[in-house]
């Protein structure tokens, strides 16, 4: 600034044009330290034995779920990264497998009853020959979202954290598709 308008300039006149310059420099510090620290990156996923509270699943124990438990992968594929194979707890549900995922694990169950969602008028996805129902966590922003197969002789649920993309659904799919026979979709 020169002498000449420095001296035309009032004093509350060279604090507003100061302020908002101070003010967009310390934001831009806040903003630099914070990705240095790492703050509001994502927790990694929890690798802990999951516990898995016992539902109504009568067809866990049966062969079709025996055979798909059998044939997942120890990997899903994910946006980010593969989700680890996670340990369940004891005891151990039958009919069940979990991977690894932040902010919540993905979790396959198998033998479920029919699901009350599923009426006439249900949309449903098809992924690589599975057809699907999706149900999602009922909140505005869903962390979760469920999607349940319902054209095999039994119910086989996979819930993933929304984070991960459709690479869980697609495997998943190719292993429905390959270990269960199609059937007619069921609706009352």
């Amino acid at each position: 600034m020169s002498a000449s308008l420095r001296n035309r300039l009032s004093p509350p006149v060279l604090i507003a044009i100061a302020l908002p310059l101070l003010l967009a420099v310390a934001v831009a510090a806040i903003a630099i330290t914070a990705r240095v620290r790492g703050v509001g990156d994502p927790a990694p996923p929890d690798t802990r034995p999951l516990p898995v509270a016992p539902i109504d699943s009568p067809a866990a124990d049966g062969p079709e779920c025996n055979a798909l438990l059998a044939a997942l992968p120890a990997e899903l594929p994910a946006d980010d990264a593969p989700l680890a194979t996670r340990p369940l707890a004891e005891p151990v549900q039958p009919g069940v497998r979990a991977w690894a995922a932040s902010p919540r694990p993905a979790v396959l169950r198998c033998g479920l009853p029919r699901p009350a969602e599923l009426t006439p008028t249900s949309a449903l996805l098809e992924i690589n020959g599975v057809r699907w129902l999706e149900l999602d966590d009922g909140v505005p922003d869903p962390v979760v979202v469920t999607y349940i197969a319902v054209d095999r002789p039994v119910y086989v649920a996979l819930t993933t954290p929304t984070t991960a993309g459709s690479g869980p659904l697609q495997l998943v799919s190719d292993v429905v598709r390959t270990t269960l026979p199609a059937t007619e979709v069921a609706v009352r």
